[in-house]
């Protein structure tokens, strides 16, 4: 039996990909003999810990930009021993770190030093350091990279991937990355519960679409890398051509922001957006299952994306997907036919849309069953999870 502990800043599931990852892993892990534990900083009390059936330490504490915790480093000093396989989930925060210190002082006090891994989720991905409006975080970056991660990165027993393109991403953007070993383990969703056409029917009445009313659904936090800008631009565009474009559905958290409140100024100042574009805000459950069984696509436009969990959702509902090629795993997708892959820019995402809309009802179908089999080829829990597993128990590591 092995023990693996997930190291990682916060569980609540509004952080998306990092936590929901975790989650999706563990059950199948545990088929395996393989047991695996979280140790977090979010509070104790969290309501969206109460939920989850396997062990999660809230050990609180977190402080700072950075997420300190002075309760972090003493848990792992006395605890990391009790695992074989130490998994760390994201940079540029105190837990790598952290678990770095702890490894280096057991390693002269006790036997049997536990594997280190670290799993970026895209966070070396170069788009972070050369986004403009990211120029300080980017210093603090490369700050960080000198006197932290590098050091926490080439010490590790290997780095672990969701996709390659996010593995040969990572190559490019620091200066002294030389990690012993770069693992591509996949990254795969739990299968989605049956399509309810109640759901469906309920899902469209909330949102004052009518029950034959087709529309295109993005789900996702509203954020500026989303390429929300260039979606709504374009999708004017096409309504200005009279294009006749399905509604188009914008759900997930973020509408408060800043740029959450510029993407409702501008659909609210143009009358034809104003009637096709809806917020729903942040959905799960039985809701969000509906949502991509019911669109006609998903679209995700984005400037960057590790992976797209939304994405692969989209897939396993049979719903074909509308994305740029800086989702990292678009090459899957187009070599499957599972949707319409275009660049990042305004131009280009009207093109994608004016393509999707031109295709016929049997075109569709054909993609729909298309994006399905790129879920079943590539993003299973069962493929996945075989990967994980192969790359934490390799002896030659």
């Amino acid at each position: 039996m092995i023990k693996i502990l997930n190291v990682i800043t916060s569980m609540d599931p509004i952080y998306g990909g990092m936590c929901q990852g975790i989650r999706n892993s563990i059950g199948y892990l545990d088929q395996n003999e393989i047991i695996s534990d979280v140790v977090c900083l979010d509070e104790s009390d969290a309501e969206y810990l109460d939920s989850d059936n396997f062990k999660i330490f809230a050990l609180g504490g977190k402080a700072t930009p950075w997420a300190y915790s002075k309760n972090l480093l003493p848990w792992l000093t006395k605890n990391i021993t009790n695992y074989q396989v130490i998994i760390v989930h994201g940079l540029w925060q105190y837990q790598g770190y952290a678990v770095r210190k702890a490894l280096n002082k057991i390693k002269g006090e006790k036997e049997g030093s536990p594997k280190l891994f670290v799993m970026t989720h895209g966070m070396m991905d170069p788009y972070f350091q050369k986004a403009p409006e990211r120029r300080l975080k980017a210093i603090r970056n490369s700050l960080f990279w000198k006197a932290i991660e590098k050091k926490t990165m080439n010490s590790a027993n290997g780095i672990l991937f969701t996709c390659e393109e996010e593995l040969l991403l990572a190559r490019k953007t620091f200066k002294g990355y030389n990690p012993k070993k770069e693992l591509n383990i996949g990254y795969g969703i739990l299968p989605p519960p049956p399509k309810n056409l109640n759901d469906i029917s309920s899902f469209k009445k909330r949102h004052a679409i009518l029950p034959d009313e087709e529309y295109l659904l993005f789900l996702s936090r509203l954020h500026h890398k989303k390429g929300l800008l260039n979606l709504l631009n374009a999708y004017s565009k096409g309504l200005k051509k009279d294009m006749k474009l399905p509604k188009l559905i914008l759900a997930g958290p973020g509408i408060e922001s800043e740029f959450g409140q510029q993407l409702y100024a501008l659909v609210e100042k143009n009358s034809q957006l104003k009637q096709q574009v809806t917020f729903i805000g942040m959905i799960s459950g039985a809701e969000k299952w509906a949502s991509f069984y019911g669109a006609k696509a998903f679209i995700l436009p984005s400037h960057q994306e590790n992976f797209g969990i939304a994405v692969v959702e989209a897939l396993a509902c049979k719903c074909p997907v509308i994305i740029s090629d800086k989702v990292n795993i678009w090459r899957e997708i187009e070599k499957g036919n599972g949707g319409i892959v275009s660049e990042d820019t305004e131009l280009a995402t009207f093109e994608a849309l004016k393509k999707y809309n031109s295709l016929s009802h049997t075109e569709i179908t054909k993609m729909k069953e298309s994006a399905f089999n790129v879920y079943i080829d590539n993003f299973t829990m069962e493929k996945t999870s075989q990967q994980y597993i192969n790359a934490i128990t390799d002896e030659s590591i």
